[in-house]
């Protein structure tokens, strides 16, 4: 046996013993004062690149600021709350050590192992699946997991890490009969509870909700008042996953790149985030780990931003919400609002390619070489500039396939991101996003 595999078995044994110390040591001790890393068990990946190893999560540290820096806010900056001890004796909030890659994709249905074995060969050790609230709880209360348990099992034996993401409430807990957040913040957590409870130890992370700054998300209206009642949504699911498990990962929904405010269609970014963390004097701090957000992209090379560095496509360039870097202006939303010692996940980044949705037409500027070179380059920009970002997952990997499958145009806006065919081969933007993927990995300690 190498010398090196060695000293990696070696190494996740002692993960391990650690694990299982801290979870002995559960009596009336006094904690440390600065809690050491924990390591989450997680399966080998067997074949394609080199494994990411053992979840690893920490305290918060100070970065420093990107490269690429935002505009400094005119608003005095609270001071970052310093690390203290969360649910279960775990630092808070849960951190991750490194940059991890994810991929968005559906396993519902399909065929799960190529799709699991194209993200592995792909690079990606996290799994993004979004699941409907409404196909799992019925009016009585009662839970069919069905087809989740056997997707959770997958993954797991897989040897990927899982994020679940949660959306569409059953109407009967919405105040329009609607699909949308529900009316009842508790009614939410009695099902992330459950959630928690049944995958623990096998779903590493879940994100409440989905660009929930949108009409149509929120249950078709948005006003001034529902950030403020996401953050009570947030604040209930959170106590409910945590005393489930206290160390799953719990990510407050991101909202959509937009510069929209209209109650019939969307509320800005900036706006609902600011909305969402000044509620109650800033409470939602402490009811989540991680802040997911979406960058924009169009047709508009991932370095460039309004007004300052303004791309050279054809039209969707006039407004940051446009770009990839407007992530840098969510963030400086969060250090102004003294979020900073949560981390961000980007959630949802990518290209879109030639396709016939109306709407969407900025993807005909982007060839399939071109995707490959912006999501590397998102990739790449991330690591260098963005110390705060500490997951990314791509959008999206199979939905060409899903395409085929359900009879549907193939041409569609959401197989357009993919970085598959339909038939399962790679577009150039797969090996592309390979290549990066491990370029990150080599100079990551």
């Amino acid at each position: 046996m190498p010398p090196m595999t060695i000293a990696r078995r070696l190494r996740a044994a002692l993960a391990a013993l650690l694990i299982i110390v801290l979870l002995a040591g559960c009596g009336p001790a006094p904690a440390p004062a600065a809690p050491a890393p924990l390591s989450l068990p997680t399966a080998q990946i067997v074949g394609g690149p080199r494994p990411e190893g053992a979840l690893e999560i920490s305290a918060p540290t100070a970065h420093p600021a990107p490269t690429a820096a935002p505009p400094a806010p005119t608003a005095t900056v609270p001071p970052v709350t310093p690390p203290r001890e969360g649910p279960g004796g775990l630092p808070f909030p849960l951190t991750l050590t490194r940059l991890n890659f994810g991929v968005v994709g559906h396993l519902y249905y399909t065929d799960r192992a190529m799709a699991l074995a194209k993200a592995r060969e792909a690079g990606f050790t996290w799994f993004r699946q979004q699941i409907h609230w409404r196909d799992i709880e019925d009016r009585s209360g009662q839970f069919f997991w069905g087809e989740l348990d056997n997707i959770v099992a997958d993954v797991s034996a897989a040897g990927m890490l899982l994020m679940i993401n949660i959306t569409r409430s059953p109407a009967w807990y919405t105040a329009n009969n609607s699909d949308g957040l529900p009316e009842d913040p508790a009614t939410l957590a009695r099902f992330t509870g459950a959630l928690a409870e049944r995958y623990r130890g096998r779903v590493q992370a879940i994100l409440i909700w989905n660009e929930q700054n949108l009409a149509y998300e929120n249950g078709g209206r948005i006003t001034a008042d529902d950030p403020g009642h996401f953050a009570e949504i947030m604040a209930a699911s959170y106590t409910a996953i945590k005393a489930a498990d206290p160390s799953m990962i719990v990510a407050a929904g991101a909202p959509a790149s937009t510069a929209t405010n209209d109650p019939a269609i969307a509320m800005d970014t900036l706006s609902y985030l600011r909305g969402m963390y000044s509620y109650r004097d800033g409470m939602l701090r402490d009811y989540f780990d991680v802040q997911a957000l979406h960058p924009g992209g169009s047709a508009n090379p991932p370095e460039t931003l309004w007004p300052d560095n303004p791309s050279p496509a054809q039209g969707w360039t006039e407004d940051a919400s446009f770009y990839f870097r407007h992530v840098e202006n969510q963030r400086a939303v969060m250090e102004a609002a003294g979020m900073g010692d949560h981390q961000v996940w980007i959630t949802e980044y990518g290209w879109a390619t030639p396709n016939t949705s109306p709407g969407y037409e900025f993807g005909n500027q982007t060839s399939y070489e071109t995707q490959g070179a912006y999501l590397a380059g998102a990739i790449r920009y991330t690591y260098a500039n963005y110390p705060w970002v500490s997951n990314m997952f791509l959008w999206n990997l199979n939905f060409t396939v899903l395409q085929r499958e359900s009879g549907r145009d193939p041409n569609h806006e959401q197989g357009s991101f993919s970085i598959v065919n339909a038939d399962w081969s790679p577009r150039p933007a797969f090996w592309a996003v390979q290549q990066a993927i491990g370029d990150v990995r080599a100079q990551q300690p």
